[in-house]
C-alpha cells in the first residue's frame, strides 16, 4: 500500500505542497546494511556521519562502558537531529552493570535520552528490562557474551532488536546464529580487540579495583610480562603476552554479509578524530563497492559521501592487523612486541649521516612519500633477528624530507644501518584529516512546470520524498529561450551547502518565461528547506520489540561471570527460569580460584605447546608474571580456551 502525507505552508508568493512516499510496493525488498561508527562526542558523531556512517554509538552522561567518554543529553540531542537528516541513527551505550542505588537514575536517564531523539540503547544489565521504559529499541551489548543461537533467540524473545555478537565467532557459527533469529546481527569489524570474551573479565577489578563492567578497565592486559612453566622454565620475558593485534575485517566483509551480519561496527570511542574519519571512510567505500555489484543490498541511511583524501586504515592507530577467529584459529593474532602504534613499515636505514638518515623503501611494498614533520619509530635491540622489545621502542621526528633522505634535528646514537623503520605519523595525511575532509549529499531530481497562475517546482530525493512549491507570477515570454533555459537550470541547481546535490532537472513549461533571479532563488530555497523538513518528518525511529515474559533463559544457574549486580536483574532471570544466581564479582568479598578472565587467545598455541598440535604435550598450567603479581593460566582444551585464575593469594578485598 502506498502511503502519503502532506504539509501545506504559505509564504508570501510561494505555496509549498509536500508529498512523502513512505512505501513503494513496486520496489524490491533489499537487505539493509549498517556501518556503525564510534563517537567520542557529538562533534565526532557528526563527522562520522559525514564520512559515511549509517549509525553512531555514543556514551551518555553515565553508565557507559567507556567511563571517560560521557556526553550530555543536550549534545546527544544535537547529534540525533543531525543524524536523522540522513536517516542515520544514534545509539547510546548504557552498557555497564547497575547497582541497586543506580536503578532510578538509569530509568530517568533513559527517558531523557528517548525524548532527545535517541534511536536505541546498548545495554548489558538485564535489570533495565524490568524498568518503566519508553518505546525505545534495545540492543544487547557484546558484554552479554553472545556466542550461541540459544542465547540470541532468548534476547530476541525478551525484546531486543539487535545483538552484538562475540568477536571470537567464526563464519559457520555466525551463520548458525543468523539462521535462528530475525534480529539484526552486529559484529565488530575494526579496532582494538579485548583479549577476553567481553563481559568475562574481572582482571582489572581484581588488581586495581577498577571494573571493566563499570566502564573503568585499567587495561592490565596491555602490560609487559613474563611467561613461565609450572617447572619454572622461562618461555618469554618482558613481552605483551595478552596484547592482541587490532581487528581488521576488510577482506571478510562480503563473507560476513552472506553469513548474516547486517551491522558492521568500528571500535574506538576513545580514538582521535583522524582515526574516526579515516576508518569510517575506508569501510564506507568497501561496503559501497559490495552494494554496487549486488541488487539485494542497500545502505540503511541516505546520501553519498565524497572524500578529499584516500582512506588508508594502516595510517591510523593500530597494533598490526588480524581477522581474529573469523576464518578459524590462525597464527599471529598477538602483538607481543608493543601495545603502542608502531605504524606502517617503511624500510631499512641504508646510511646514517651527521644530521640525516637514508632509507630504502623497497621492502615496504609501497610507494612511500616522506613529509616534513613525519613521525618515525624503530626497535633498537636485536633488530637483526627481529626480536622486538617494547622497552627499546624509540621514536624521532623528521625535520626535513628530501626524497628518501631525512634530515633530523639530532640523529639518535642507536640508529644503525639495517634498522627497520616504521612511520606512525604521516604529517600530510593527518593535516588533511584535521580539516574538512568529506561531504555527504542526497541526490535530488527537479521538475519545473507551468501552473494556472504561475510556475511550480517539484523536488524529489532519491528515496521518493517529494515537495512541490508554486509561485504566482506574471508570465512574459523570454527573448532568448535557450539562454533563459540555461540560466534557469543554473539558478535552480544552486544547492550550495544544503544536504542535496542535483541529479537532473526537467523543464516542462510551455516556453521559457522571463522570471527575476530573486523569485527563482526564493522558489528553490523554500522548496529545499521544506524538503529537509519533510525528510525529518518522514524519519521513523525503530520500534522496540515486545517482551515475551514466558521466554526461558538457556541456563538454569548463573555464576558471578553473568554479572548480575542488582535485584531487578536477579528478578528478570528468575522470571525467565533461572534457579541459582551468584552475585557479580564486584559484589563478592572473597572468591577463591576464580577465573578472572576467559579468553580464546591461547599462549600454549602461541608458543607451539598446544596438546592438539604437538604430540606428547600436556596442558599443564602456566604462569604470567606481571610486575610483582603472578597470574595462573589454566587451559580448557575441549573448549579451546585459556583462563586466568585467581589463586588463594589473589583474593580480592573490599
Amino acid at each position: 500500500m502506498l502511503a502519503h502525507f502532506f504539509i501545506r505552508i504559505e509564504r508570501n508568493l510561494v505555496n509549498i505542497m509536500v508529498s512523502v512516499e513512505l512505501f513503494t510496493p513496486e520496489a524490491p525488498v533489499k537487505r539493509q546494511l549498517e556501518l556503525l561508527a564510534p563517537a567520542k562526542n557529538a562533534d565526532y558523531g557528526i563527522e562520522a556521519i559525514r564520512h559515511g556512517a549509517d549509525a553512531v554509538y555514543i556514551g551518555g552522561p553515565a553508565f557507559g562502558a567507556r567511563h571517560n567518554a560521557g556526553n550530555s543529553v543536550e549534545d546527544i540531542a544535537r547529534l540525533a537531529e543531525f543524524a536523522h537528516r540522513y536517516h542515520a541513527q544514534v545509539f547510546v551505550a548504557l552498557n555497564t552493570i547497575l547497582m541497586d542505588n543506580e536503578i532510578d537514575k538509569a530509568q530517568k536517564l533513559i527517558w531523557e535520552l528517548y525524548e532527545a531523539g535517541v534511536d536505541a540503547l546498548i545495554i548489558q544489565d538485564m535489570g533495565v528490562l524490568q524498568l518503566d521504559l519508553p518505546p525505545i529499541a534495545l540492543h544487547a551489548s557484546t558484554q552479554t557474551d553472545n556466542r550461541s543461537p540459544e542465547k540470541t533467540v532468548f534476547f530476541e524473545q525478551v525484546g531486543f532488536s539487535q545483538v552484538v555478537l562475540a568477536r571470537e565467532l567464526n563464519i559457520p557459527q555466525i551463520r548458525d546464529i543468523a539462521a535462528s533469529t530475525k534480529m539484526k546481527l552486529e559484529f565488530f569489524i575494526h579496532g582494538a580487540l579485548c583479549v577476553s570474551y567481553s563481559g568475562l573479565c574481572n582482571l582489572s577489578h581484581a588488581y586495581s579495583n577498577r571494573s571493566a563492567n563499570r566502564g573503568e578497565c585499567s587495561q592490565m592486559c596491555r602490560l609487559p610480562c613474563n611467561l613461565t612453566t609450572r617447572d619454572g622454565d622461562v618461555l618469554a620475558e618482558n613481552q605483551h603476552l595478552l596484547s592482541l593485534k587490532d581487528n581488521n575485517q576488510t577482506d571478510n566483509l562480503e563473507a560476513l554479509i552472506d553469513a548474516g551480519i547486517s551491522s558492521f561496527k568500528i571500535e574506538g570511542r576513545l580514538k582521535d578524530i583522524t582515526y574516526l574519519k579515516n576508518v569510517t571512510a575506508h569501510y564506507r567505500q568497501q561496503l559501497d563497492a559490495i552494494i554496487a555489484k549486488r541488487n539485494d543490498l542497500e545502505s540503511i541511511s541516505h546520501g553519498r559521501c565524497e572524500f578529499n583524501f584516500t582512506p588508508d586504515p594502516d595510517k591510523s592507530f593500530n597494533r598490526g592487523k588480524t581477522d581474529y577467529f573469523v576464518n578459524e584459529r590462525t597464527e599471529a593474532i598477538e602483538h607481543f612486541s608493543s601495545p603502542k602504534f608502531i605504524g606502517e613499515k617503511i624500510g631499512r636505514i641504508t646510511q646514517v649521516g651527521k644530521d640525516f638518515i637514508k632509507i630504502d623503501t623497497s621492502e615496504s611494498g609501497k610507494d612511500i612519500l616522506f613529509n616534513n614533520g613525519d613521525g618515525l619509530c624503530y626497535f633498537v635491540e636485536h633488530y637483526e633477528t627481529q626480536r622486538l622489545s617494547d622497552d627499546k621502542l624509540s621514536g624521532l621526528r623528521v625535520n626535513r624530507a628530501d626524497g628518501n633522505t631525512l634530515y633530523l634535528t639530532e640523529v639518535p646514537k642507536d640508529l644503525k644501518v639495517g634498522v627497520m623503520m616504521f612511520r606512525n605519523f604521516d604529517h600530510k595525511f593527518e593535516a588533511t584529516l584535521n580539516k574538512d575532509s568529506a561531504t555527504r549529499k542526497i541526490s535530488v531530481d527537479m521538475q519545473f512546470f507551468d501552473t494556472d497562475d504561475g510556475v511550480g517546482l517539484t523536488v524529489t530525493d532519491a528515496h521518493n520524498i517529494s515537495v512541490t512549491a508554486t509561485l504566482a507570477c506574471d508570465k512574459a515570454p523570454a527573448n532568448d529561450q535557450a539562454k533563459t533555459a540555461e540560466n534557469l537550470k543554473k539558478q535552480l541547481g544552486k544547492l550550495g551547502s544544503s544536504d542535496f546535490v542535483l541529479n537532473k532537472i526537467n523543464l516542462q513549461t510551455e516556453q521559457m518565461w522571463f522570471l527575476p533571479a530573486s523569485m527563482v532563488n526564493e522558489l528553490r530555497r523554500d522548496a529545499v528547506s521544506e524538503l529537509m523538513a519533510a525528510r525529518v518528518a518522514a524519519y521513523q525511529r525503530p520500534e522496540r520489540w515486545v517482551h515475551n515474559k514466558e521466554a526461558r533463559f538457556p541456563q538454569k544457574a548463573l555464576s558471578f561471570l553473568s554479572n548480575v549486580a542488582n535485584e531487578k536483574a536477579k528478578s528478570f532471570y528468575e522470571q525467565h527460569g533461572v534457579i541459582q544466581i551468584e552475585d557479580t564479582y564486584e559484589k563478592n568479598t572473597v572468591l577463591h580460584d576464580a577465573p578472572l578472565m576467559v579468553t580464546k587467545h591461547c599462549l600454549r598455541y602461541s608458543f607451539n605447546l598446544c596438546p592438539k598440535e604437538v604430540e606428547g604435550i600436556k596442558a599443564d598450567p602456566m604462569f604470567l608474571d606481571v610486575g610483582k603479581d603472578k597470574l595462573k593460566l589454566v587451559f580448557d582444551c575441549h573448549k579451546c580456551e585459556m583462563m586466568i585464575v585467581g589463586s588463594n593469594q589473589l583474593v580480592k578485598q573490599q
